[in-house]
């Protein structure tokens, strides 16, 4: 799996293309898989998700995914699991402080970022990861919340052409 991680990052350009070019259509088949299974079909979604992106990017499955973020690197691989760059704690050669042996998760990052075309998001600052979501599929969880946000806009549009009393 760190292999995969050094390669997503190595390629995180060509990933970006592809990650932008399947991402409606990856949420559009979810969405309506979800749907007309009842949900039933959520824990093998779940699964997939977690086999493709455990192979691609050795992905930890949070559920908050920020790949496209963080150079392709997901930084739920970093020993002390810091989601907002470098811990101050990177060696001279690049390497983890917690685990001497492994390139330092935010090294990577920069590096991937540092190739796409969209880098620049990785200045963004991201939120604690919930852990509530953990083992969650990040694809449903993002629909869900669109689902919701959603529904308050309409919320909020209704309220404000009703009539006041």
């Amino acid at each position: 799996m760190y292999r995969a991680r050094l390669f997503a990052t190595r390629h995180s350009r060509a990933y970006e293309a592809f990650y932008n070019a399947v991402e409606p259509l990856v949420l559009f088949a979810i969405k309506w898989l979800s749907k007309l299974s009842g949900g039933r079909l959520d824990g093998f979604i779940t699964w997939t998700e977690s086999k493709t992106k455990g192979l691609l990017f050795d992905c930890q499955m949070c559920g908050n995914c920020v790949l496209s973020s963080t150079g392709m690197a997901c930084p739920m691989n970093c020993p002390k699991t810091i989601r907002n760059g470098p811990c101050g704690g990177v060696r001279e050669n690049g390497n983890c402080e917690v685990k001497p042996e492994m390139k330092c998760v935010w090294v990577e990052a920069w590096d991937g970022a540092s190739r796409m075309k969209g880098g620049d998001k990785i200045n963004e600052v991201q939120f604690a990861v919930d852990v509530s979501h953990q083992g969650s599929s990040a694809w449903l969880n993002m629909l869900k919340q669109r689902e919701l946000e959603a529904a308050a806009k309409a919320k909020h549009a209704a309220d404000l052409q009703a009539p006041s009393t």
